[in-house]
């Protein structure tokens, strides 16, 4: 017979603790009463009681059939009762008891929680994104055209002529290299705007929708050379084909835009759509999805991907003047994009070049 233990006991029907004494024989555990109380003996079977998991500070509890429990006097005496019951603890408990236990599981939950952020999400987002019908695309992208005319961009001052010879050109280079209606991509439309000021400079973007932005300053930054204009237009049109921009979304705002998938209702996500953009950055993967766009079409019409060494040469200059002026530096993409390191990406379209020849 095992030694009995003193404790608290509430019978489940009143809130009054009764004095009372533990003890366990063969598979029944018997909740007698202490001298001087009253109440009739329970005898509960061991597979019925709940013993909550220890910690290290907490009190000891075990829970009973029909709301009873019996609670610990002293906590130190109810663990050695316990382990004299042959009650041995799970591993999760033994753990939580030990610092070095829980600085491995902490460990192990930001190694967890880094790779669903770097490799899971991205992996959902692609399949919530293929769920979203194509005309929600259409309609964040319009709100977002309108936000950054209003606050950002104005009418274009190039020549109609000059911006109907880019826009046939590209149509052309797009053509070329997805003649199979670009593999059901949201139609593309080209639009020319030009900065509010001269910190925008020269820049260019894709919307939600297939809409591309162009400005009057990445036309002139490289005078006659359409080609490097083209060039920044098949990485944008990457960005379009692929969907980057609601990825990007996605990823922001994944358990809004399930919720949005299940019930068909984008009204609120489209709405906030125009600011979580503004905040957002395409990820290194989709600049570097979006350079090699940009090299199969340049391919497909002849262009050397070289056209794009000369073009960031280019901007690394106007960086520069930037910098003399005291103007803080906002490059290709506005704030709607994270690119590769200039460096990085000289480097991949110099290897393009050199694999065409």
């Amino acid at each position: 017979m095992s030694s009995a233990l003193d404790a608290r006991f509430f019978d489940g029907r009143s809130s009054r603790p009764y004095a009372a004494r533990l003890n366990v024989q063969g598979d029944l555990l018997t909740i007698a009463p202490a001298p001087g109380e009253t109440f009739a003996p329970v005898t509960v079977p061991l597979a019925q009681v709940r013993w909550p998991e220890r910690t290290r500070h907490g009190g000891r509890i075990a829970q009973l059939p029909q709301g009873a429990s019996v609670q610990a006097l002293d906590v130190a005496a109810w663990d050695e009762w316990a382990a004299q019951q042959g009650r041995a603890e799970s591993w999760v408990v033994r753990a939580q008891q030990n610092w070095r236990g829980v600085a491995i599981a902490f460990v192990l939950l930001l190694a967890a929680t880094a790779t669903m952020y770097q490799w899971g999400l991205p992996w959902v987002a692609r399949g919530v994104t293929a769920a979203v019908p194509l005309s929600v695309d259409t309609l964040i992208g319009a709100e977002v055209l309108a936000s950054v005319d209003e606050s950002l961009l104005q009418p274009s001052a190039l020549p109609p002529a000059d911006q109907e010879r880019i826009r046939r050109a590209f149509a052309r280079m797009v053509q070329t290299a997805h003649p199979e209606d670009v593999e059901g991509a949201p139609a593309w439309k080209l639009e020319f705007r030009r900065g509010r000021d001269k910190k925008l400079g020269p820049n260019a973007l894709a919307l939600p929708g297939g809409t591309i932005i162009l400005t009057d300053e990445l036309v002139q930054l490289m005078p006659g050379n359409d080609e490097a204009v083209l060039g920044v237009l098949g990485h944008e049109f990457g960005h379009v084909r692929l969907r980057h921009a609601m990825r990007q979304l996605v990823q922001v705002s994944a358990v809004g835009f399930a919720v949005s998938v299940a019930f068909g209702d984008y009204g609120t996500l489209i709405g906030s759509a125009p600011v979580l953009l503004a905040a957002l950055g395409y990820s290194r993967d989709a600049e570097r999805e979006a350079d090699a766009e940009s090299v199969r079409l340049m391919r497909a019409v002849g262009i050397s991907p070289r056209t794009m060494v000369g073009f960031f040469e280019a901007v690394e200059r106007w960086r520069g003047e930037q910098k003399r002026a005291g103007l803080d530096d906002d490059t290709i993409g506005l704030a709607f994009s994270s690119h590769p390191a200039t460096a990085e990406r000289i480097a991949f379209f110099k290897e393009a070049a050199e694999n065409s020849n």
